[in-house]
């Protein structure tokens, strides 16, 4: 949880929001008023705390908060996608699925993250898929 005003000055530099947010996030924000993308990309950055929460590791463990991505779906729920070192941690704990709620309130966001091993797979397992199979590609 954190008051929306928290990220004011962090949101002003652009090396910041490089380093957390994806290029997706970015787009969908700038198609909102000044208010609502601070807002919305406050809510991205609790996700990306309780994400990374989910994964047990909390910040600094290789992996960027832009490496876990929250889009949107159709209706407008949160949806999260891993990308790089952070889809690989999740296929090695054997984490197939993620989910994400962000709630706001005034001024206040909060946002929870349950991750889990669903039956078949999943969007994380594909996301790993690829992320293994990137990194291979760079080791090799």
């Amino acid at each position: 949880m954190l008051r929306v005003g928290d990220l004011d000055r962090l949101l002003t530099r652009d090396w910041f929001r490089r380093y957390v947010y994806a290029d997706a996030e970015l787009a969908i924000a700038s198609d909102f008023g000044a208010g609502r993308a601070r807002e919305f990309l406050a809510g991205r950055f609790a996700a990306k705390e309780a994400i990374a929460k989910a994964l047990g590791t909390g910040w600094g463990s290789g992996y960027t908060p832009r490496q876990m991505v929250v889009l949107r779906a159709p209706g407008g729920t949160p949806v999260a996608r891993l990308t790089g070192k952070a889809a690989w941690h999740a296929s090695e704990l054997g984490l197939t699925e993620i989910t994400v709620s962000i709630a706001h309130k005034h001024e206040l966001v909060v946002a929870v993250a349950a991750a889990g091993r669903g039956a078949g797979g999943g969007a994380l397992a594909e996301q790993a898929a690829r992320a293994v199979a990137a990194r291979s590609c760079l080791t090799t």
